[in-house]
């Protein structure tokens, strides 16, 4: 699994980091995040695209599993 680490960027690089990583992906990609709206942001991207976005919190970031 790819793994976008996102956290302790601004916005948009973590969901330019993710579409980038999409676009080569074979398979499920998991993407890092430091802050609520990011994780927000990544879900509704990762919707847009048609893939299915899966959250979990880790203390107080998040990690986002696309697949």
């Amino acid at each position: 699994m790819k793994e976008v680490d996102a956290r302790g960027l601004s916005c948009p690089e973590p969901l330019m980091l993710t579409a980038e990583a999409l676009k080569n992906a074979n398979g499920p990609i998991k993407v890092l995040v430091s802050e609520p709206h990011q994780k927000t942001n990544i879900e509704k991207f990762a919707k847009d695209k048609g893939k299915k976005a899966t959250s979990t919190a880790k203390g107080s970031e998040f990690e986002i599993v696309i697949e």
